[in-house]
């Protein structure tokens, strides 16, 4: 009897730690630093454009980082409006100046979040911004797996500006709550050198990895 007592506390310990392993493996755009205010930014749709000129112009991109180029090749077809939000601020340079504001190795890097842009980005809010819209989610059949392009987000159709790139071989645990919108062509050195950047304890690098501009590519 009490081998069987010790065994079933020892199964529910493991269940526990797999829990609180696996809850810290997500994608939000919720602020993630307890201590700092949370900002409140617009969450009203964008105007509903009749046509989608970016995503029918552009099918490609280069995002030119401090830590070197990471080339794109958008999913036009299965995530239409995504491809054109994301090209749409691209153009308009919003991501410009923006950091890789959150990295965990074996897992992801997020960056478009413009509250980054400040000199003091690790004191702000930082994984909170957007564009000052959110639009609804465009879930299709590509898995997230490495190389992956993805939206971040806090919850069903909550998509702005943010944005991550999978590292780890595969992530089932976000396929369906997260839109896939691209995958890395070239470049996947430039993804890994900086998830291997030194962290804080909120998965901030120490030193900041900013896009400088990024290259829109013609079809």
């Amino acid at each position: 009897m009490k081998n069987l007592i010790i065994s079933l506390i020892i199964i529910a310990l493991m269940f526990y730690l797999f829990f609180v392993f696996e809850k810290d493996k997500s994608v939000s755009t919720k602020n993630i630093n307890n201590n700092k205010q949370t900002t409140t930014m617009s969450t009203t749709e964008p105007k509903k454009e009749t046509s989608l000129p970016y995503a029918e112009k552009y099918s490609e991109a280069v995002i030119k980082t401090s830590a070197g180029n990471i080339k794109i090749k958008f999913y036009v077809k299965d995530a239409p409006k995504t491809v054109n939000n994301f090209l749409k601020l691209a153009d308009e340079k919003f991501y410009d100046g923006t950091a890789f504001h959150r990295v965990i190795k074996d897992f992801m890097i997020q960056g478009g979040d413009p509250l980054s842009k400040a000199e003091d980005w690790k004191n702000v809010a930082v994984g909170t911004g957007d564009p000052g819209y959110k639009f609804a989610d465009e879930f299709n059949s590509h898995k997230l797996v490495k190389g992956s392009l993805a939206m971040a987000n806090s919850g069903p159709n909550t998509n702005g500006s943010q944005f991550f790139i999978v590292t780890a071989e595969n992530t089932p645990w976000l396929d369906g709550k997260h839109t896939n919108f691209g995958e890395i062509t070239d470049g996947m050195d430039v993804v890994e050198k900086i998830e291997s950047s030194k962290t804080n304890s909120m998965d901030q690098p120490l030193e900041k990895i900013q896009i400088n501009s990024i290259q829109l590519i013609e079809k």
